[in-house]
């Protein structure tokens, strides 16, 4: 951070803010919301285990639509954090804010790591991990607006997207972490202890860094913007309506959220977690070469958030975020086969050797399952195909079978999971991506560039949301935008993009949801938004 460092002290017309200071807000911000994302991940990246630990047993792909709709949910209630935090932000301050937010991130996360299987209090389990993800995902929505904005406000004018980019590392450095801590555990413990208890443990150390957290947090001061603000009398009486119901701070709440931060949103999903479900439960490559190949990725791709965040103060952060969402949509369908084409060659020739059919029309699609969900023999044939990772051809039903399976010449009538598996096996389905057949560099490259594009769009973005709103209503202003693109836009990914290949049969399908949201946002966002790196926060008016 040496530019923002060596900068002389600048006045913020209420007290002078030296570059020690300003270096220790960014620093503690962004370390207490590395915490907030490590928490909020560790769900994600363990969704396959609660699958099977939280919920009915009978269908996995409906199980793991299960998992991923309750990860949702915690998505889901962003927004409403933003608006509740945000209005406290607004009228208390940053700082006690997002203290606040810290403490009920971390408790529920622990709590996650003590709480009971769907083995021992049935329907009961999935409710309270519901719950807890609603309190995580109310707490996230009120971190994010308040780190971003009391950074901001901080920083000098000229270089608000490179103080501000540091935030933005927090979240990849946060699913880095996740990775490391679940990695570590998995590694020294046996599969079989991992999965009665041994994932609890990452949970659990949530206490450990909130602590930490909560005392770095501590030590801060309230931004100077908001205190000069404070001090002349000048607060909003009522953030929520001047945010949303007066114009035209009200329209650039909707321009920020389609023309920005939900085109961001997907494209940060899919070049972070989605990449990750595809390699590990579509093309079947083992959990340590995924977490090592996707941890690499990270590690190369974190530097350009800052990277980017600076190159927004010279050029703009629009056209950054705009040409990262363009491009993205436009080479997502390459770089998944690529990823196909490198980790698990051998099933790519399977399937482009071998077709494979399903004929039935009583075919259900399940998102949440229950105890009284019940599976049709269609149901559990697209399951089977879906979670072997192998895209298939839907066709009429045939007189006299509930359902028919194709694989090549074999034919497989009605629901039989052993024959289907003979049927595989005849075939030379690969269950597995064998290790000595993954171009680990290539795999690597791709995914390097996929992170690529997430520091293109999320780098710039909070200095870009900063600049759109006024001090009085900024907290609230640009908390809701943002977590209804990520949260709704970009959290809905991993739900939808496998509800989407479970019904098509194709197992690329789900990239059409992130492509077609990428693309609203270039259009929207290059016809209907201005640049704001010259506005002036710190001489702002009251």
């Amino acid at each position: 951070m040496s530019s923002a460092t060596e900068a002389a002290p600048f006045d913020t017309g209420h007290r002078a803010i030296l570059p020690a200071e300003e270096r220790k807000v960014i620093i503690a911000s962004s370390l207490g919301t590395v915490f907030e994302w490590y928490d909020f991940y560790l769900y994600a990246t363990l969704a396959p285990f609660f699958a099977s630990l939280f919920f009915p047993k009978g269908n996995d792909t409906a199980a793991l639509l299960s998992a991923f709709a309750t990860y949702a949910a915690g998505f889901l209630v962003r927004p409403f954090g933003a608006l509740v935090f945000g209005r406290i932000g607004d009228l208390v301050g940053r700082k006690y804010t997002f203290l606040i937010t810290i403490m009920v991130m971390g408790l529920a996360t622990a709590a996650v790591g003590i709480m009971p299987t769907y083995a021992s209090v049935g329907i009961l389990a999935p409710i309270i991990l519901v719950t807890l993800r609603l309190l995580q995902g109310l707490a996230l929505g009120g971190e994010y607006g308040g780190a971003a904005t009391y950074v901001a406000e901080h920083a000098p004018d000229d270089k608000r997207g490179y103080a501000t980019s540091w935030i933005q590392t927090t979240a990849t450095i946060g699913f880095f972490l996740s990775l490391l801590v679940i990695g570590v555990a998995r590694g020294t413990m046996t599969t079989e202890t991992f999965a009665s208890w041994g994932w609890r443990i990452p949970f659990l150390i949530s206490l450990i860094l909130l602590a930490v957290s909560v005392y770095i947090r501590l030590k801060l001061n309230e931004s100077p913007v908001f205190m000069r603000m404070k001090t002349a009398k000048k607060t909003s009486t009522s953030p929520l309506r001047d945010s949303f119901l007066r114009y035209p701070n009200n329209k650039y709440v909707l321009l920020a959220l389609l023309g920005a931060t939900a085109g961001q949103g997907v494209v940060w999903y899919t070049g972070q977690f989605y990449a990750l479900f595809f390699l590990s439960g579509t093309l079947k490559v083992d959990y340590v070469t995924t977490y090592t190949l996707v941890g690499a990725s990270l590690l190369i791709g974190t530097p350009f958030f800052v990277f980017f965040g600076r190159l927004s103060d010279r050029i703009g952060r629009l056209k950054i975020i705009l040409f990262g969402c363009a491009i993205a949509a436009v080479t997502y369908f390459p770089l998944f086969k690529g990823l196909t084409h490198y980790a698990n060659p051998a099933l790519e020739n399977y399937q482009q050797t071998v077709p494979v059919s399903v004929a039935a029309d009583n075919c259900n699609f399940h998102v949440f399952v229950v105890s009284s969900t019940v599976f049709t023999p269609c149901d559990r044939t697209k399951d089977f195909l879906t979670k072997s990772g192998l895209s298939f051809t839907s066709l009429p039903a045939e007189g006299g079978a509930d359902v028919v399976t194709r694989v090549g010449t074999n034919e497989v009538r009605g629901y039989d999971e052993a024959k289907l598996k003979g049927a595989l096996k005849t075939t030379g389905y690969p269950p597995t991506a064998d290790k000595k057949q993954i171009n680990h560099a290539m795999v690597l490259l791709l995914l390097v560039i996929m992170v690529l594009y997430v520091t293109m769009v999320y780098g710039p973005i909070a200095a870009f949301l900063v600049e759109l709103f006024p001090t009085q209503i900024r907290y609230t202003s640009m908390s809701l935008p943002y977590h209804i693109g990520n949260g709704w836009f970009g959290g809905m990914l991993p739900l939808l993009a496998t509800a989407m290949v479970a019904a098509s049969g194709n197992i690329y399908q789900g990239l059409w949801y992130p492509i077609v949201v990428a693309i609203i946002t270039v259009i929207v966002g290059a016809l209907f938004l201005k640049e704001g790196k010259d506005v002036k926060i710190r001489d702002e008016k009251f």
